[in-house]
């Protein structure tokens, strides 16, 4: 009897941002993360999904910024993902309407927590050593009783990100304001983002 070893597909998550200039536009995105979900179901390979909107300026915000969406998806293999951007009728309509738009393309390095109940990022045996760059996805429920508290130390715990060696992109996501937020961030290495995560004390404080 022969035997072949079969290589599993690599899972790949991307976020794709879109920002959109005007107020017909800007309510087309608003629109979207509620009407999308109708374009997002039975998709080869995609096995979890977020439509969210975003927050003002960097990190965390109470204050929503209408001009910026996200898509967040998590695909058994590159291969579905290119598929579905190359033929998404979702996807034709963000380009239609989007000023701008831009897809990160990810694989899992860790993960902890559950996101709605599910784990939905499987950490990758096939990272490629020669790019530096880390993305990082952090999200937060926040209790109705935690609300105060939590919304008190954002002011002060991000003032150090506006300064932070390394960092190239950040922005605040959420599926619903103030209490189901998420913030994307990319880094030119690990190292910088270490940097920032561990020695800032303001950043320590409002994780705890």
């Amino acid at each position: 009897m022969n035997v072949t070893s079969l290589k599993m597909p690599d899972q790949i998550t991307t976020l794709t941002l879109c920002k959109y200039n005007g107020l017909s536009n800007q309510y087309f995105g608003f629109k979207m993360v509620g009407a999308g979900h109708q374009f997002l179901k039975k998709i080869k390979g995609l096995t979890f999904y977020k439509l969210m909107g975003s927050g003002r300026d960097q990190g965390f915000s109470i204050w929503p910024d209408f001009s910026v969406y996200a898509l967040l998806q998590v695909w058994d293999a590159e291969e579905d993902a290119v598929e579905f951007f190359n033929s998404s009728p979702l996807i034709k309509k963000y380009t239609e309407r989007a000023t701008e738009m831009a897809t990160i393309f990810m694989k899992t390095k860790q993960s902890h927590g559950l996101w709605n109940n599910k784990m939905p990022f499987i950490p990758s045996s096939n990272l490629d050593a020669n790019n530096p760059l880390l993305a990082v996805i952090t999200r937060a429920s926040i209790r109705t009783k935690r609300l105060f508290a939590f919304w008190r130390f954002v002011p002060h715990s991000q003032k150090p990100i506006g300064h932070a060696k390394g960092l190239l992109i950040t922005k605040g996501i959420g599926e619903v304001p103030i209490k189901e937020m998420a913030t994307f961030s990319l880094w030119e290495s690990e190292k910088d983002m270490q940097q920032f995560a561990y020695r800032s004390q303001a950043h320590r404080e409002a994780i705890r």
